[in-house]
């Protein structure tokens, strides 16, 4: 897309009022656009109208108008979360009109250098704790993108002094063209979000994107020990300068355990975060950051995360000691295994952001003690098979909600795992969640873990994973 500037007297379409479209609609309107929002929620839900109204425009809820989309309309931002089937964007596909999310629009108005972030798992934690690093290093991060602000609101905020840490979906990435992150990291694929995608092979494409327009003068971190990273590596498609990070090598020019981890060991006090001082600008040869057993959270796929955020924090310029500080004193992200307290020596943790199998195999992978999980939310063409053996080595007990509960019930009774109780809902999700976390609470015993991490998106019974999170830790403080 051109510079929003270039869109003055012009008619441009922002589909979806939340957070980013309210951004972007009043950018474009500031700029001399002719902007029309579109919602198909009814008004009484978008409270964002009436204000956007009040600055001059134009607001639709309530569906999507046949006559919206035209051959007059200059460009199409979309919330990254709508998806491309609706009518409206295939009116626009055969109209040849250019359809972008708010990331796109962002990144032709930015003054301050982007950190861009993705994957199917740790975006969130990751994020944060590349902000954390460049705090203590005094190097002035704005967090945006999928937490913190609106990305253009940051965006046109910032300073070339700053730096942009962005949390970036597949979503809002399948929306981009030119967008160049001075530097770009992508944690790990795993099956996830094929109810928008439709393949594995446009979800993998979107979160590429993230590479696209790199020059040979930025960076690209990627996860070593993940096959879709690993080949994307070893593709000779990304032009700027890999800096790989592993658990389980040690990397050329990367970011790594010393030792290595091998195939189902557990982290020892040998076991230290170090990476290649030249590539990253802080020294000559290995260059010892902190053990891992130091991090302020534990987890071995927090880890995983802190090998990445290190590798980002360095390169934008971050010293050792502060990337070593932030590592130690980091406590986490709410809803990502929160620890919320313990009753009759059994304690509950809240995993809601685990939205797909492998963060919920991450969760597992976390405890040394017995686990009864709490799993289940919207039908979005998993098997769940994958789950089968931490089930078996790991979980005593499985309570399942959501539309997918009969489906992860059946893989438990493959697991052979005795207890098992599908929660019907017809009651409210509140109460649905509630009864969940009682059924489990029977089936615990002191010392073993309750842990909701549903391994699906929350969206059948609730708003949010925050949403759903919340309800879980005061059904806990109600037990």
């Amino acid at each position: 897309m051109n510079h929003p500037s270039q869109y003055a007297g012009k008619e441009v379409v922002v589909l979806g009022l939340a957070r980013s479209g309210v951004a972007v609609a009043k950018l474009f309107h500031e700029l001399g656009a002719r902007v029309i929002v579109n919602d198909q929620k009814t008004r009484d839900l978008c409270p964002e109208a009436a204000p956007l109204e009040a600055l001059g425009i134009s607001v639709l809820c309530g569906g999507h108008p046949d006559t919206l989309i035209h051959r007059g309309v200059a460009l199409l931002v979309k919330n990254p979360g709508i998806p491309y089937t609706i009518a409206p964007i295939q009116a626009a596909l055969a109209l040849g009109i250019e359809i972008v999310t708010e990331v796109e629009v962002a990144n032709r108005i930015s003054e301050a250098p982007m950190i861009g972030i993705t994957g199917s798992n740790g975006k969130t934690t990751t994020t944060t704790w590349v902000g954390e690093m460049l705090s203590v290093a005094g190097l002035s991060p704005i967090i945006a993108g999928n937490i913190g602000r609106a990305l253009c609101e940051a965006a046109e905020d910032a300073t070339p002094d700053d730096w942009l840490v962005v949390e970036l979906s597949s979503f809002q990435l399948k929306g981009t063209s030119r967008f160049r992150p001075r530097i770009a990291c992508l944690l790990n694929i795993s099956e996830a979000h094929l109810d928008y995608h439709g393949t594995m092979e446009d979800y993998i494409t979107s979160k590429a994107k993230l590479f696209a327009n790199q020059t040979e003068d930025d960076v690209a971190v990627l996860n070593a020990d993940d096959p879709v990273c690993r080949s994307l590596l070893e593709g000779g498609t990304i032009r700027a300068k890999l800096r790989p990070f592993s658990m389980r090598e040690r990397v050329p020019h990367g970011m790594y355990l010393e030792p290595p981890l091998a195939e189902g060991e557990r982290l020892t006090e040998a076991h230290t975060i170090v990476c290649d001082g030249e590539s990253f600008g802080c020294g000559e040869g290995v260059v010892s950051i902190i053990p891992a057993l130091a991090l302020g959270i534990p987890g071995q796929h927090n880890v995983e995360d802190a090998l990445a955020a290190a590798a980002m924090a360095l390169c934008a310029g971050a010293s050792v000691d502060a990337v070593a500080e932030a590592l130690r004193s980091f406590r986490g992200v709410e809803h990502r295994l929160e620890y919320v307290g313990d009753k009759n020596g059994i304690s509950f943790y809240n995993n809601s952001k685990a939205t797909n199998s492998l963060a919920t195999i991450k969760a597992l992978e976390s405890f040394d003690r017995p686990v009864v999980l709490i799993a289940g939310g919207k039908e979005r063409g998993s098997e769940y098979t994958d789950l089968l053996p931490y089930m078996r080595e790991r979980v005593k007990a499985v309570v399942t909600l959501g539309e997918t509960r009969d489906k992860i019930a059946d893989v438990a009774v493959q697991a052979g795992i005795a207890s098992v109780k599908s929660v019907d809902t017809a009651n409210s999700a509140a109460d649905t969640l509630r009864t969940a976390v009682e059924q489990a609470y029977g089936f615990a015993s002191p010392g073993d873990v309750v842990l909701l991490s549903p391994a699906c998106a929350s969206w059948d019974m609730f708003t949010s994973f925050e949403v759903r999170g919340s309800i879980f830790k005061q059904s806990v403080h109600n037990l």
